[in-house]
């Protein structure tokens, strides 16, 4: 009985991993979030990038995305240095987030990312009994 609930069970687990883990293509991007009764704001580090060609932010299935990507390349006299790299962070957005509000600025080497909450509306419903 035991050798058919061990696989089961960490069958499961490896599921619940795989569902809840956002998807990382490169290094980890610092963040701060809050919340609050009308907003849910990301703040994240991206030092050094041009947000118009470096940084993406997206949305999809109630998780939003930000990634960045740099490439620099310096050439003097003799010699070259370059430098590139990859960074993403995806943080799940609360369920009444407004997905086509959504705001971001870029200053001084920090993404502020705001979302703004609609109203909690109630999901449930009072169901009436009929007596025969």
């Amino acid at each position: 009985m035991t050798t058919t609930l061990v696989p089961r069970m960490f069958g499961d687990l490896f599921d619940w991993f795989e569902m809840e883990r956002p998807k990382m293509t490169g290094h980890m991007i610092r963040v701060e979030d809050s919340l609050t009764d009308q907003e849910y704001h990301v703040r994240a580090e991206l030092p050094g990038m041009d947000p118009a060609k470096d940084i993406s932010i997206s949305v999809e299935d109630g998780t939003l995305t930000i990634h960045a990507e740099r490439e620099e390349r310096e050439e003097a006299k003799g010699r070259s240095e370059f430098r590139y790299g990859v960074l993403e962070r995806s943080v799940r957005l609360p369920g009444n987030a407004d997905r086509d509000s959504i705001k971001a600025t870029y200053d001084k080497g920090i993404l502020d990312v705001s979302v703004p909450l609609r109203k909690q509306e109630t999901v449930g419903r009072s169901i009436s009994i009929e007596a025969r």
